[in-house]
């Protein structure tokens, strides 16, 4: 698998920069092993309150009829290529704290805390996982069968090994590698909010 060579300006783990989204997937089934490790990843998310507001619809095996319907919730663009993933989801967050019912706005933050837990283990399989914002949120509600009232769709994941880049459309070959950074003095400010120029 091609991956741009990631340098980083202080230390820090190296599953930091291993993690990185690729389009190329082998789609070979993962194991009910593989399965359970990635979602017991999500399962120990920080959230607040340990509410664990995230909830996932997932789809395994191509061409089954879950993974089908996950996967037809997706943008044409990244059908093309999430297609040959064999555990497509969407991830959603529950609204509304289970407690008290008052409104929850750090959902999103949590729910992607729990995203960035099922990545890192993806890694630790030798698996890698894609997150996507291109799905269609009104069909993920229909098709799935989740009350939109209840729950934000937040997220599509395509996790699975890694395959052949030659298996991509040739306009996405060549984009298939890991990005870079921008450096950590671009979006940090010590003390008070301090506007460039």
């Amino acid at each position: 698998m091609t991956a741009t060579p990631r340098t980083p300006d202080a230390d820090v783990h190296p599953m930091f920069l291993d993690r990185w989204s690729p389009r190329a997937f082998r789609p070979e089934p993962l194991t009910d092993a593989q399965l359970a490790s990635l979602f017991e990843a999500m399962r120990w998310a920080p959230s607040s309150y340990n509410e664990q507001p995230w909830m996932v619809v997932y789809g395994h095996g191509p061409g089954t009829d879950d993974h089908k319907r996950v996967l037809g919730c997706l943008v044409p663009f990244n059908q093309s290529w999430a297609h040959s993933a064999p555990l497509v989801m969407i991830l959603f967050g529950r609204r509304r704290f289970a407690a008290s019912g008052k409104a929850n706005r750090h959902a999103g933050f949590d729910c992607g805390s729990a995203w960035m837990s099922l990545a890192l283990q993806a890694r630790v399989l030798g698996l890698y996982a894609h997150a996507m914002a291109g799905f269609d949120e009104a069909k993920a509600y229909t098709e799935l069968g989740v009350p939109e009232p209840d729950f934000e769709a937040m997220a599509a994941i395509a996790v699975g090994a890694p395959g052949d880049p030659e298996s991509l459309p040739d306009s996405l070959r060549a984009r298939e590698g890991a990005s870079a950074r921008v450096p950590a003095a671009s979006f940090l400010h010590r003390g008070r909010f301090s506007p460039a120029g």
